[in-house]
């Protein structure tokens, strides 16, 4: 039987679709494996399931040429990925997008809500025992409905935040490499410049890819075009963000707020952030629901399965390998 190796826990709906088609070997714990024991587990297999924790660089894709046909990602992004060491050894890059469309937006709304509502600020209160009654100035926060919503970046689960904009009467803008037709049809929102739209917003929500180009998108220049009644959300991916910079705007009042679910060096965060009210910080579950998740790891198992049976899968990032 052709031999996988799944590189860390995921969902067992996947395990098991892959392990009744080949001989699968799991690293069924949470904790991410040092480079040097992922080269050696790469080696003799036919499709690796790795996840965005897994830093799939040329020395990986080395071990595993000669015999690997597929790295699966289990994310939509594939920054992980070493995609051109990876073609040029004809190994089939593939990812998971669509499917978490919908909860990657609804949780930057989720944040987004708690950032201007002060919604964990409010809550952390209450548990404290610090209520004692109603108060006309307790956790003033920012109005939401009317307001104007910048969106960066005009993909699927851009437009998909967008589009919850308008049920709250927003002001929608946006900015992008390019116009989207489909954007502006299914939110009403205009394409402005990103100077245009860092100044006018009343919250801005990053939905980008991380790319050489997209490398601190959000710069302490963007931070100071900010309103100081503005809010910050990212659940795109953590070096969009210099966190650096964040923590200054955030501790001058440059702006007001922010929502982070990814972070610039994650695991590890800007200490300044830890104790700061005017941040929510989520430890990287923008995908996180029961559905998604096993959604997820079907799709990756599903490209493993079509490439090993000489099928092109439904996910390639590099497809001129397909031939």
């Amino acid at each position: 039987m052709k031999k996988i190796f799944i590189t860390r826990k995921i969902p067992q709906k996947a395990v098991d679709f892959l392990s009744e088609r080949f001989d699968v070997e799991y690293n069924d714990s949470d904790i991410m494996l040092p480079k040097e024991e992922l080269i050696g587990r790469v080696k003799d297999k036919d499709g690796v399931l790795c996840l965005l924790t897994d830093n799939i660089d040329s020395d990986v894709i080395s071990a595993a040429s000669g015999k690997c046909r597929i790295f699966a990602n289990y994310a939509v992004g594939y920054n992980n990925i070493d995609v051109k060491a990876a073609s040029s050894k004809g190994i089939i890059v593939t990812n998971t997008p669509g499917v978490l469309d919908d909860a990657t937006a609804d949780l930057a709304w989720a944040l987004l809500f708690a950032g201007a509502r002060r919604v964990v600020e409010a809550d952390r209160y209450v548990r404290d025992g610090k209520f004692d009654s109603w108060k006309a100035t307790l956790f003033l926060g920012m109005d939401i409905s009317g307001k104007t919503m910048g969106v960066v970046g005009s993909g699927r689960i851009g437009t998909n935040f967008a589009k919850k904009a308008k049920a709250f009467g927003m002001d929608i803008i946006y900015t992008s490499r390019h116009r989207s037709e489909r954007f502006e049809e299914e939110t009403g929102g205009r394409h402005v410049s990103k100077e245009e739209l860092f100044r006018e917003s009343d919250f801005v929500s990053l939905h980008i890819p991380l790319t050489e180009g997209t490398m601190h998108y959000v710069s302490e220049r963007e931070l100071d075009m900010m309103k100081n009644s503005s809010v910050l959300i990212n659940t795109a991916r953590g070096p969009v963000v210099d966190e650096k910079a964040l923590v200054k705007a955030l501790q001058s009042g440059q702006i007001w707020g922010a929502g982070l679910d990814v972070f610039e060096n994650e695991p590890q965060i800007e200490k300044e952030l830890y104790s700061m009210d005017n941040v929510v910080l989520l430890p990287h579950i923008g995908s996180a629901t029961v559905g998604t998740r096993e959604e997820m790891g079907m799709i990756a198992a599903r490209n493993i399965a079509d490439v090993l049976g000489g099928k092109a899968p439904e996910n390639c990032v590099n497809p001129q390998v397909l031939g």
